[in-house]
């Protein structure tokens, strides 16, 4: 056989090799469905929540980790949602954690009522969600920790990180956003009180972070004006897309209940499904 022939078929071989070795690692037919069954399935029980004492830092010595119910069953990757409690739920990581478990998106896991799928744009979702308690305020340092550890022990899809957190949650929401804006695909603060500023709320802007943010005009402890601010200046940026706020005429400092719940829509999204339009 005459060398250049010999050449072209070993070229030919190689790149067959290679051309298998990459629709294999990919998991993918030709036409983009999975090769890999497992890839699609469809979450039908309820995620499964667990209290895990661990030093994430130094204020936060304890979190819930809840994962969808067939995670152990799959090799698929998950978005992260991190869910971040009020001043009322502080402790110490350990005997106290069950006080994460009162309000909002940890609650409704507790009680089975958090779906354990979720579709946006034509695909299925189910959520890892790590809800941290701290011991003294929240900071961006242990969100960031929080994600961290995530993505190291987890399966977690790092194009779909989100964060949300009500009243002390929904302030390190915002302050997370403003200092690692990168890292998260969407935020959602509930009832926070920040002072909006330009040094919070530019970066928000810069990133182009989605935002959507709630609050009951007669909030007695953290005045809605804050959140009316916050979202004025950063939009003042032209961010896109824009940051959106659902206000409601009553219910005190509790906008979390609505805010988390499921059946709560907006333009036929609740927050779950707002949050998985996007990713990075």
């Amino acid at each position: 056989m005459k060398p250049a022939i010999v050449k072209l078929l070993c070229a030919f071989l190689l790149h067959s090799i290679f051309i298998s070795c990459k629709k294999e690692n990919s998991g993918l037919n030709p036409d983009g469905s999975s090769t890999r069954p497992d890839i699609d399935i469809i979450e039908t029980l309820p995620p499964v929540q667990t209290a895990v004492h661990y030093n994430v830092t130094a204020n936060c010595a304890g979190f819930y980790r809840a994962l969808p119910a067939r995670y152990d069953s799959t090799t698929k990757h998950y978005p992260l949602i991190i869910f971040l409690h009020g001043s009322g739920e502080m402790g110490n990581g350990t005997t106290d954690l069950p006080k994460v478990l009162k309000n909002a998106i940890p609650n409704l896991i507790h009680n089975k009522k958090f779906p354990p799928n979720f579709t946006a744009g034509g695909k299925n979702f189910s959520f890892i969600v790590l809800s941290p308690q701290v011991k003294s305020w929240t900071t961006p340092e242990d969100v960031y920790a929080m994600i961290k550890y995530a993505v190291a022990k987890l399966r977690v899809d790092t194009s779909r990180i989100y964060v949300t957190g009500l009243s002390l949650g929904g302030n390190t929401t915002w302050k997370f956003a403003a200092r690692y804006g990168q890292m998260v695909a969407a935020v959602a603060p509930i009832c926070a009180s920040n002072t909006a500023t330009e040094s919070n709320t530019k970066p928000i802007a810069s990133e182009n972070i989605p935002v959507w943010t709630f609050h009951n005009e007669d909030d007695p402890l953290a005045p809605v004006q804050k959140t009316i601010d916050f979202v004025r200046l950063v939009n003042s940026y032209n961010p896109n897309p824009k940051a959106r706020m659902t206000l409601w005429p009553t219910g005190g400092h509790d906008a979390w209940t609505k805010a988390t719940d499921p059946s709560y829509k907006e333009n036929g999204m609740n927050v779950y499904e707002w949050m998985l339009q996007y990713h990075k």
